[in-house]
């Protein structure tokens, strides 16, 4: 299989025409940092900065290893391509020429070294590789940086390739786009002197001289210079007619000077109609924008002037969520450019998501657009297609600007398209105009919120910096709590502006509760109301899809699994997919995953506040509930290889609970789901679901702990005590009491753990559920354990397996058998021990439990390594390596190799012992795990 990778435009991976799934935004990061660096070794720390910057996640390291794996399965196969780890990191393996931001560069040198004809067909190649703005969509940092260099790349590759043009002539074709550049790019001298030779070439001496004179006055105003001698020498040139400056003709010999008679025709203008008025409409600038250079630039590129092969004008659509500054950035770009468009600039609000009027029929927008062209309204045509032409005979070869602002749908704009490739259309939507993009080539422009950055700057710009500075902890809880979105920040800044006297931390304080943030979020007009600015988007949808969308208001988490959405709505998940396709198009949510969705968390407050109100609130609340439950019940099952007895009730008609059963597909869901499973844990009890509380506490027990998410287990095991004791369920408090006092244990609390674990003891005799009673056992046998208490853990494992025997409970026994084994090694029985820790093994070999299998490899090891056995004891360790390195269960894989690796040493085998060690660094390092410490102890004497 060949493989293409591209990172010039969206990143991408094609494999002989098919598009491989690479996963979401910040895993696409991570393969496009390990493409920049393609075959050099990129660290776990490099990694985590250029893609999360100063923000990374709390388990980084993992969430690295996470996407990594999830990488190589997605590209597994491809000849060639690998994601290899190495002692310093990862490192991404691959024919550099198979990725397009290497082979760009690659192109490029060649033709700086290369004859002209030759070179011009190189750079064509080259550039011919772009396909959108770099990293599209990535919003890492670094990313950003070396975003900025490939477009500098790019920037002067094109300037080579217009030299080449030049010396063949072809300045009347590079016209038009050396002044669109010249626009954007005003200070380079290069490219000043590309177009005033072109304007020389094609009979427009006095334009290229007075080009000149505009570049001189910019360098001199703004940045205090002189044009450089180079643009100076050329000046004189064009002034006396220099030969050079001529194009070589077919026989050698210069073509005559402009002076004299030349080749090309110059273009010709044809005369403007006589209208009343160059219209003028656009409403006046934003005075405080900020940002958005990234979105700038994607303009920049959209409304470029169409080549005359085009016959369309050029069209951009802004879609994005209300209050996101649609119109702000459309203005803010119309302004910069607004001498592409001498013939004038039109402008209207078609009151699409309007709170207070209706949408504008089209018939109506055409005759305000016919008005403002001086078109009288007597000759204003009646029927609608009628309007269409004459506004199209009006603007052809007109240049000029057409800003549709807050559109409904794409029926609203196309009879709106003016005539022609010299007009451009810039439209503003809340809806992702997908009718416009698809049928008429409008290029979709996705406005997001604003970083912190900015949104300081936003406010900067409205209050000063003296009152930003006198607050800057009220400024930062004002920046988290708007969350980027600018419209929450403007009514933020308007408040704060006529208030001057007020505090910034009075406000701040309004918004820091949830109960009170929309309220905050009201400058006392409807167009500034948060609440009112997305009541009409929600409106808008109509149907299921405003149904859908306000029921993700109960969404417990962060973001939501489609599946997850489906039980919320009661709906299959095909019918479900496309409600929240509509919910997406008005921008209401984004798909932050394939199948998983994120709202912003205004919207979220929003629609929380909304679905409250709901006559079907507590069904569906009871329905996603049962989704989560009876799928980590499931998964739990797949992790762990046996259930305990929770007497779960069937779910609810239209859940959609996902059938796992593999380890791997188990951990990958719990996962994703991790922050969304202790929301829900705590949405559970709040909203008085205190079964669903209890059981969905206990089906994350497992997770949780192997993943050593302490806190996380803490917090769900708490609620899950408070859901048991107000159902007064004694089997529902042995649970939850063994759940607290395992977090308790975990974290080093061992008193507490230890009234836990006795409450669970107590409930458990009470109920005669024996198995619960062994669990209960089982759990004071490892605090005890824990505290190098093992005289004490021993009775309590015995009757633990004493217990799981008469219940036939053959994991159970496993687990007791081998913690038995473990007590008994500690107390300096290691014989008897081996005995206990075969006993386990054969059981859990027989039930096919492989993390049962590999704790018991690792306690024979131990055991057997008591011994003096060593080289039974490396092999058992090797085992237990192997097994938890296939379950990715990195912090046990760590601890075996530090044993591993002790056990090598004792055996006198320094340097393999060095090698398992410095694995074992790797690893703990990568976990950001303390015990590292020890091992570079290790590493020190092993050395010295």
């Amino acid at each position: 299989m060949a493989a293409q990778f591209r990172v010039l435009g969206t990143v991408e991976a094609d494999v002989d025409g098919r598009m491989v799934d690479l996963g979401h935004v910040r895993q696409r990061s991570v393969l496009a940092v390990l493409l920049v660096e393609a075959n050099a070794t990129v660290s776990v720390e490099q990694l985590a900065d250029r893609v999360w910057g100063d923000l990374p996640p709390r388990r980084v390291a993992a969430t690295i290893y996470s996407y990594v794996s999830r990488l190589r399965r997605s590209l597994a196969g491809i000849e060639g391509v690998d994601i290899a780890r190495r002692p310093g990191g990862y490192v991404f393996t691959v024919d550099p020429m198979a990725v397009d931001l290497h082979r760009f560069r690659r192109l490029v040198a060649d033709a700086r070294k290369a004859e002209p004809a030759v070179a011009v067909g190189l750079l064509d190649q080259a550039l011919g590789l772009w396909h959108g703005m770099p990293f599209a969509g990535l919003d890492a940092p670094w990313l950003g940086r070396v975003r900025e260099n490939a477009l500098n790349e790019r920037f002067a590759a094109e300037l080579d390739r217009n030299d080449i043009a030049l010396e063949r002539g072809d300045h009347a074709r590079l016209l038009a786009d050396l002044g669109r550049r010249t626009a954007a790019h005003p200070f380079d001298e290069r490219l000043a002197g590309q177009l005033m030779l072109a304007l020389y070439r094609s009979g427009r001496q006095a334009d290229a001289l007075d080009h000149y004179e505009r570049v001189r006055g910019r360098l001199s105003e703004e940045l205090g210079v002189d044009p450089s001698p180079a643009l100076q020498r050329l000046r004189s040139q064009l002034l006396s007619g220099d030969p050079v400056l001529a194009v070589a003709g077919g026989d050698g010999s210069p073509n005559r000077t402009p002076g004299g008679g030349r080749t090309d025709e110059a273009p010709t203008v044809r005369e403007a109609p006589r209208w009343l008025t160059v219209p003028r409409q656009l409403p006046a600038p934003p005075s405080s924008f900020t940002g958005r250079s990234d979105q700038i630039s994607e303009l920049d590129t959209a409304m470029a002037p169409q080549s005359r092969g085009d016959s369309a004008a050029a069209i951009a659509a802004i879609g994005g969520s209300g209050g996101m500054g649609k119109s702000w950035l459309a203005l803010c770009w119309a302004y910069r450019n607004m001498d592409r468009f001498p013939d004038g600039q039109l402008y209207l609000n078609l009151r699409g998501f309007d709170p207070a009027d209706e949408p504008l029929a089209p018939e109506v927008a055409l005759g305000n657009l016919l008005e403002a062209l001086g078109v009288p309204a007597s000759a204003v045509p009646s029927r609608l297609d009628a309007q269409g032409a004459l506004f199209r005979s009006l603007t052809a070869g007109r240049r000029m600007l057409v800003l549709l602002d807050n559109a409904r749908d794409s029926s609203q704009v196309v009879p709106l398209l003016p005539g022609g490739p010299s007009c451009a259309v810039l439209v503003t939507s809340r809806q992702t105009l997908t009718g416009l993009v698809t049928a008429h080539g409008a290029r979709p422009v996705a406005l997001d919120v604003l970083s912190d950055a900015e949104a300081y700057e936003l406010l900067l710009s409205h209050l000063g910096t003296h009152r930003l500075a006198a607050e800057p902890e009220a400024v930062a809880a004002l920046i988290d709590h708007c969350g980027g979105l600018p419209l929450a920040l403007g009514i933020v800044a308007a408040r704060a502006a006529t208030r001057p006297e007020a505090p910034l931390s009075l406000l701040a304080d309004e918004l820091r509760s949830a109960a009170t943030r929309l309220d905050a979020l009201n400058a006392g007009e409807v167009a500034v109301n948060l609440r009112s600015v997305l009541s009409c988007s929600v409106v808008a949808l109509g149907g299921q899809a405003a149904r859908v969308c306000v029921l993700l208001g109960l969404a417990p988490g962060p973001d939501i699994g489609l599946p997850a959405v489906a039980s919320l709505v009661a709906a299959p998940i095909a019918r479900t997919r496309a409600w929240l396709a509509e919910v997406l198009y008005a921008h209401l949510s984004q798909e932050a995953a394939p199948n998983r969705y994120r709202m912003h968390d205004l919207v979220r407050l929003y629609l929380s506040e909304r679905a409250r109100s709901v006559a079907e609130y507590d069904e569906a609340t009871n329905r996603v509930l049962d989704h989560y439950l009876h799928t980590a019940h499931a998964a739990d099952n797949a992790i762990r290889a046996g259930s305990d007895p929770i007497p779960l009730t069937p779910a609810r008609p239209g859940v959609v609970a996902e059938p796992i059963t593999d380890h791997s597909r188990a951990l990958d869901w719990f996962t994703a789901e991790h922050d969304v499973l202790v929301a829900a844990v705590e949405q559970a009890a709040a909203h008085g679901f205190d079964s669903h509380a209890w059981q969905l506490a206990q089906a994350c027990q497992t997770f949780l702990s192997r993943r050593e998410h302490w806190h996380d287990l803490l917090r769900t095991q708490r609620t899950a005590v408070g859901a048991a004791q107000r159902l007064a369920d004694p089997l529902a408090q042995t649970y939850a009491h063994r759940g607290l006092g395992n977090a308790y244990i975990g974290l080093g609390r061992y008193e507490q753990a230890h009234a836990q674990l006795e409450l669970a003891l107590e409930f458990a005799a009470a109920v005669d559920e024996p198995v619960c009673l062994a669990h209960a056992h089982r759990g004071l046998g490892r605090l005890f354990a824990k505290q190098g208490r093992f005289d004490a853990a021993l009775p309590h494992d015995e009757r633990a397996l004493e217990i799981y025997g008469r219940a036939a409970n053959p994991f159970g026994q496993a687990a007791a058998l081998n913690a038995l084994g473990w007590h008994l090694t500690h107390l300096g029985e290691s014989q008897a021990a081996v005995t206990r820790c075969s006993q386990a093994l054969a059981l859990y070999e027989k039930l096919g439990d492989r993390h049962g299998q590999a704790l018991t490899w690792d306690s024979l090891g131990y055991a057997r390594f008591r011994l003096g056995e060593h080289r039974a004891a490396v092999a058992c360790y090797e085992r237990a390596v192997e097994i938890f390195r296939e379950l990715d269960h990195r912090k046990l894989m760590g601890a075996s190799l530090v044993e591993l690796g002790d056990v090598l040493h004792a055996a006198e085998d320094a340097l393999a012992a060095r090698g398992v060690w410095e694995e074992a660094l790797r690893v703990y390092a990568e976990l950001r795990d303390p015990a590292a410490d020890g091992v570079r102890e290790r590493l020190r004497r092993v050395v010295s």
